[in-house]
Parts: C-alpha cells; sequence; structure tokens
C-alpha cells in the first residue's frame, strides 16, 4: 500500500509511508556501522475469525492466491540478518500483490 494512499485505511497508509522513511533515514544514519532494513507484508496469515467470504476476496488481490505463511515471514528476517551488504531497503513479501489491479 505505499506510495498510494487509501480512502478506506488512512492511518494504515500513514504508518507504512512512516515505516519507509524511517527505513531510509535511519539507513543513512547509521551507515557504515549498522544495516537497516524493514519487511512490509501483505497477507501473513489469517486470523482464525475470517469468514471464507474474506478469505476469497483478499486471495484474488494476489498473483499468488495463498497466505505467505509465517516461515515466508522468516526467511525474510534471516536474509536481511545475514546480509552484509543490504541496507536501506523494504521488503515486500506480498505474493506479486502490488501488480494485481
Amino acid at each position: 500500500m505505499s506510495g498510494r494512499g487509501s480512502r478506506k485505511h488512512i492511518a494504515y497508509a500513514a504508518s507504512k509511508a512512516a515505516q519507509d522513511n524511517l527505513t531510509l533515514s535511519f539507513a543513512a544514519l547509521l551507515a557504515p556501522k549498522v544495516k537497516v532494513n524493514s519487511i512490509a507484508p501483505a497477507l501473513v496469515l489469517f486470523n482464525g475469525t475470517d469468514d471464507d467470504a474474506y478469505r476469497e476476496k483478499a486471495l484474488k488481490k494476489s498473483l499468488l492466491p495463498r497466505e505467505g505463511g509465517l516461515d515466508e515471514f522468516q526467511r525474510a528476517v534471516d536474509y536481511l540478518l545475514e546480509s552484509q551488504y543490504v541496507t536501506g531497503r523494504i521488503h515486500h513479501p506480498d505474493g506479486g500483490r502490488h501488480l494485481k489491479p
């Protein structure tokens, strides 16, 4: 959602923009001693209370129509922690959601 704004989710969109800017700003401030990256996921897991209609609607928003899952999120964390050369990046595990209109 970052960079698009939202009529329905103004606070959420603002927090995503803040995350992007904080990541970039702290990466610039703290380099080269500290790497700063962040993860801005879309759908990772459904809530237990989400009904089938909501799940179907949410999955249709992605090119890879499934939950990302905690393992996918953990792989992103591991990559960013293990990398010695990546800084100032916002990783978006979103199943291609950003490409779907």
